[in-house]
């Protein structure tokens, strides 16, 4: 069956027993103009036999209405759930998931209490400690380690120069 959409743009093709014979609402999907369609067979056959008079007059382009969807208005309140979506009573019930709290809250707790956490800032604090300490022992005992290991003295006299150096650098940026 051929139907023909009342803006006369598109034309649409339908098996013969998609439409009964009481009608169906169609809509045109290049237009979007609903009307309600009869089977083609059925208005030839009921126009054959009813004939009515002719009446000359001026033809109108016959406009459809359209059907425009209603919106619906949201009066109701909203409930709040009885059942929370976690708890172990919904879960076991709606997806078979059987959780002990028991050993899930003992086990939170052990986390928590295994878990220890310096920091970044506590471990650069840390960090420097040691650095510091470090060279501050390496000076201390530069004499000593040098009569043991002769070849370090040119490290050692190395190090403590790069760090008065850093101690120039630092104090000319503070000045300035």
């Amino acid at each position: 069956m051929i139907i023909t959409c009342n803006c006369g743009e598109k034309k649409f093709t339908l098996p013969d027993n998609s439409i009964p014979v009481s009608g169906r609402m169609v809509q045109c999907g290049y237009c979007g103009l609903k009307w309600k369609q009869f089977p083609v067979d059925e208005v030839k056959k009921i126009q054959s036999v009813s004939r009515p008079k002719k009446i000359v007059s001026k033809q109108q382009p016959i406009q459809q209405k359209t059907q425009k969807p209603k919106k619906a208005k949201k009066s109701s309140v909203k409930k709040t759930r009885e059942i929370s979506l976690y708890s172990p009573e919904y879960l076991a019930k709606k997806h078979g998931i059987k959780i002990n709290e028991t050993k899930t809250q003992k086990n939170i707790i052990e986390k928590k209490n295994d878990k220890v956490s310096f920091g970044f800032y506590s471990s650069l604090i840390v960090f420097i400690f040691f650095a510091v300490s470090l060279s501050r022992i390496l000076y201390f005992t530069q004499n000593i380690i040098i009569s043991y290991i002769p070849i370090s003295e040119f490290y050692l006299s190395y190090f403590f120069e790069s760090i008065r150096n850093i101690f120039e650098i630092w104090k000319n940026l503070i000045n300035y």
